[in-house]
């Protein structure tokens, strides 16, 4: 038993070992997207910050969410953000489960990229639309009488900078149409749809989409609107830019590791097939023999393939 549990812990090793240096070289490769998704979330969170200035409390606004579902109240309101990081954790965990299952479909960093890119493309859009027009927050510390409903003015240009993390994203008010945690949850759902294998656990999350909207709406972080135009904006941005993307390679049909192959590797790959092409020689080591040719015929190993003519004394 215990050699047993030795074994499939070596294993287990070696498949974590292979895979980190797998996913080493597709970083070296992709860090530039990687860096660039990761400073346009720094982004993102310093213009939401930079709205809250613009905010001003006022009444909230006629919403047909809010007639028909029922308020959660602040004691309540952290159902919400409960249920958004059991679906933000599980998706990262999924992410990063080559590194230790043998049924990989998927490389992380890859993943990843795509992600960030749909990720992006949202939040820009999103940025362009709340600086647009900023509506009253319907949030409880964003009502009039709240303290945390107008932000003075900064002091310094690190207290804008720093966007008071985690407190200042949590507080803010102004960045609402359209919802930010719609956007995170609706492109986890879409690149598990597309890449994930277990039938149950798509369906799964798109129960887990429906009922973060009914939530976000309840507890009073966005009007009904915000969560709408997140639905279908986000479907749309990520239709759209899948097509735009490389496929991923399918890791399901082989077992060998991907490596990602240069440019000069596939040029010097390409001209060593068509050499072997223009020499009569295929990709079957059987096929590399000298060969020449007589009367049409093709003589293999020195010996010649006599016509028929040749045979019959013509």
């Amino acid at each position: 038993m215990t050699l047993y549990i030795g074994r499939e812990a070596s294993k287990l090793w070696k498949r974590i070992c292979a895979e980190i240096t797998t996913e080493i070289n597709l970083l070296a490769e992709n860090w530039r997207y990687i860096l660039a998704g990761l400073i346009c979330q720094y982004i993102h969170g310093l213009a939401a910050r930079g709205v809250h200035y613009l905010h001003r409390p006022g009444p909230t606004l006629q919403d047909v969410g809010f007639f028909l579902l029922p308020e959660l109240g602040r004691d309540k309101a952290y159902i919400s953000e409960t249920v958004f990081t059991f679906a933000f954790a599980s998706f990262v965990l999924w992410t990063f489960h080559p590194f230790i299952l043998k049924t990989k479909k998927i490389y992380t960093v890859l993943v990843w990229c795509r992600v960030l890119a749909f990720l992006v493309a949202s939040q820009i859009l999103r940025i362009i639309t709340f600086y647009s027009t900023q509506l009253p927050g319907p949030n409880y510390h964003c009502r009039e009488g709240s303290k945390l409903a107008r932000l003075p003015h900064p002091h310094s240009a690190a207290e804008v900078l720093l966007i008071n993390f985690p407190r200042g994203v949590l507080y803010g008010c102004g960045d609402l149409i359209f919802s930010s945690h719609m956007i995170f949850t609706l492109v986890f759902v879409l690149t598990y749809q597309k890449y994930g294998t277990k039938r149950f656990i798509k369906q799964f999350a798109w129960l887990i989409a429906v009922v973060q909207s009914f939530l976000i709406v309840a507890s009073r972080k966005h009007y009904t609107v915000d969560v709408v135009v997140a639905w279908y904006t986000v479907n749309l941005v990520v239709f759209f830019i899948d097509k735009k993307l490389p496929e991923l390679p399918d890791r399901t049909g082989g077992s060998s590791l991907f490596l990602p192959v240069s440019t000069k590797e596939k040029d010097a790959r390409s001209k060593e097939e068509n050499h072997k092409l223009l020499n009569g020689n295929g990709g079957d080591p059987a096929d590399w023999r000298p060969r020449t040719q007589v009367n049409g015929k093709i003589m293999e190993d020195g010996n010649a393939v006599l016509s028929d003519n040749a045979m019959n004394g013509a």
